[in-house]
């Protein structure tokens, strides 16, 4: 990593910890990324209403959302190594519970499996989004940010790929229960890998890291100011909930989409779409926007990205045969900015207040457990076009903080 992203004496130091932390996003964003084929998966299998099948998202998201405090106290109490731990070892166990949920075919055994699961990644949210803003200079918080939650872009279309390849298998004609579990049950040895490689190797903790920028010109600010009285904080919070239903809706019923719109699609090759189509772009705008932040400033690089997707999703709403599936696809290149983005303004200037700050922008992410039912119910009452107008109103949330909440000290 060049010194515009580490200070150049630390490169070398700081690489193993973002190589874990960039690991841990790539798992991340695989885990979420598996819930767009679950949602199609449950409805063909149990022949659930859609509306129903966002429970799989709401089962997540309210996860991040119930663990994100505590958390973030056992974290200021802790540190970061053991809290991580902790956390793996709660998604190792969320990932075995995939297995009897196979055996007894039970949607709720699912349900709690994913719920368990976020309880651990919530632990990972807290600590790894502020820790790659810390990992040097402060100039280059929200590019390293950006950067590292690339490998989540990467996670994105290994996803469906991989899920939709194996869950949607009709090896003799129907779907198997049992193909469930084997996604997740690779989710479960990587996170293994990492607990090991963690245990062996501690992760450097935040303070030694600040000791580190204290030595730089570009260290991180620091304030005493109790960070619930910065208002770009509080609307960070609120832009996260957005950002995250918005983007959690069209995930959900990217399959259902483009399988109604073109019926000659079938749901493997729509998850095959997903994955190449939408997560490739993802994972194209997370690198670039890195690059782009190099030579635009972070908030009105978000505003126009943000404008940009209000434009796609509207023609998504219009439903022209081949133009509404390409902007859809292409909605995933200017949203990926937005999760990091949103983070690191929210965070800066809060000093030593980012652990405890930082549960609260990552309980902004239970903006995902209500957005697919929200849309699901509105696609069962009138249709899936319509329902698409919500992460068009989500969107338009965050072009005003990036606009104007951002920046208001």
């Amino acid at each position: 990593m060049g010194s515009s992203i580490f200070q150049a004496e630390n490169g070398k130091k700081y690489l193993f910890p973002f190589i874990i932390i960039a690991s841990l996003f790539f798992l991340s964003g695989y885990t979420n990324a598996l819930l767009d084929v679950l949602n199609k998966y449950f409805q063909e299998v149990l022949h659930i209403s859609r509306a129903e099948s966002g429970l799989v998202q709401f089962s997540l998201y309210s996860g991040y959302f119930i663990m994100a405090i505590p958390a973030g106290i056992f974290i200021h109490r802790f540190g970061y190594n053991k809290s991580l731990i902790l956390g793996l070892l709660i998604l190792i166990t969320g990932t075995i519970l995939f297995i009897p949920g196979a055996y007894v075919k039970s949607y709720y055994v699912f349900l709690v499996a994913l719920f368990v699961i976020a309880c651990g990644f919530s632990f990972f949210e807290i600590i790894a989004n502020p820790y790659a803003t810390f990992l040097g200079n402060e100039h280059a918080a929200t590019r390293r940010i950006n950067l590292v939650q690339a490998f989540n872009g990467i996670g994105w279309i290994f996803g469906p790929l991989l899920g939709g390849l194996i869950i949607f298998n009709k090896s003799s004609g129907e779907y198997h229960f049992n193909n469930l579990p084997i996604p997740f049950i690779f989710l479960g040895i990587g996170i293994l890998i990492i607990l090991i490689l963690i245990i062996r190797k501690p992760l450097p903790e935040l303070s030694d890291i600040k000791k580190d920028n204290e030595k730089d010109p570009g260290k991180l600010s620091s304030t005493t100011k109790p960070f619930y009285k910065y208002p770009h904080f509080v609307l960070a919070i609120f832009a996260q909930f957005f950002y995250v239903a918005g983007q959690t809706g069209i995930n959900s019923f990217f399959i259902n989409y483009v399988t109604e719109t073109n019926q000659n699609i079938s749901n493997q090759s729509a998850s095959v779409m997903l994955a190449f189509g939408g997560m490739s772009l993802f994972i194209l705008g997370r690198f670039s926007g890195s690059w782009f932040m190099k030579f635009i400033n972070p908030s009105r690089l978000l505003t126009i990205f943000s404008v940009a997707c209000m434009v796609l999703v509207a023609l998504v709403i219009m439903k022209l045969p081949f133009v509404s599936i390409a902007a859809l696809c292409a909605v995933y290149f200017f949203m990926s900015i937005m999760y990091p983005t949103i983070f690191a303004l929210g965070i800066k200037d809060l000093g030593e207040q980012v652990k405890k700050a930082s549960s609260y922008i990552v309980m902004g992410i239970v903006g995902g457990a209500f957005c697919p039912m929200l849309m699901g119910k509105i696609a069962d009452t009138y249709s899936m076009t319509i329902g698409f107008i919500v992460p068009l109103v989500c969107f338009s949330f965050v072009f005003l903080y990036a606009y104007k909440g951002c920046k208001l000290r």
